[in-house]
């Protein structure tokens, strides 16, 4: 199951690019600001768009701002009623590459703190997909002062020292251009212990596809021990196809709306 999983995370989105592209509603009216800060030495890329209470997307491993937020038309859903602000994590989309282990792992949940107070935001809607989720749930847990609520898409609890956890660090090394292989070895700093995951006291939802594999690894152990966290399940959908689907995109704005 470990590598037909990390296939399906690892492999290029090709799939997803091409459903997004079938599936996208067009860029709307709202008038979108891109830029880039200097996040401790690495430069990393931003859009902000919309008005409203704060929403920060935090995408998937390999994928960037455009694959996960922008292409199925997710971006100019909430940025009708919510500011918007979608961040290229280091060594994806438009951000720096570093090849160095030291600029990931839980340095991404401080990127994203970094960009708040880059944007002076004191508090911020946190959505995260895949790796995205694995980087929300660690938010959460450290910097709940920073969060008005969560939701985490494709993924469910990362749990300190298990195989799971210690799996991505030994990931191979991959000969590409794309995301250095440094990036997913670190996840394991993104793991949450128990005591962990009952100190969130925000309000969380977790939506995932019912035939994704990360439902029964990550999303089942954390349902044992969050049971007032309420679940969606995406109808016919994979780990990749899921951010392509209208319920999971309506599922965010209905969330939002709630919070």
């Amino acid at each position: 199951m470990k590598n037909n999983y990390s296939h399906q995370i690892l492999s290029p989105i090709l799939i997803l690019t091409l459903i997004s592209f079938l599936l996208c509603s067009g860029s709307g009216t709202q008038t979108t600001s891109a830029a880039s800060f200097d996040a401790n030495g690495v430069k990393l890329h931003y859009i902000v768009e919309g008005k409203g209470a704060p929403v920060v997307l935090i995408h998937g491993l390999s994928a960037s701002i455009k694959m996960n937020w922008q292409l199925p038309g997710i971006i100019s859903a909430l940025s009708k009623n919510n500011q918007v602000i979608a961040i290229d994590m280091p060594g994806h989309g438009e951000s720096d590459k570093p090849t160095g282990q030291s600029v990931y792992g839980v340095e991404m949940v401080e990127d994203v703190i970094r960009l708040l107070d880059h944007l002076n935001i004191r508090k911020a809607h946190i959505v995260g997909y895949s790796m995205g989720g694995m980087i929300a749930m660690k938010l959460m847990a450290t910097h709940q002062d920073r969060v008005l609520s969560g939701l985490v898409g494709g993924m469910g609890w990362l749990r300190e020292g298990s195989a799971l956890a210690n799996f991505w660090e030994r990931m191979p090394e991959r000969q590409t251009r794309g995301t250095p292989a440094a990036c997913p070895r670190s996840f394991g700093q993104l793991a949450l212990s128990e005591a962990e995951l009952r100190s969130i006291k925000i309000p969380v939802r977790v939506v995932v596809g019912d035939r994704d594999p990360t439902k029964a690894m990550y999303v089942v152990p954390l349902e044992r021990v969050r049971k007032d966290w309420r679940v969606v399940e995406i109808t016919d959908a994979g780990h990749l196809s899921c951010v392509a689907k209208p319920h999971f995109k309506n599922s965010i704005v209905e969330w939002l709306a709630k919070n």
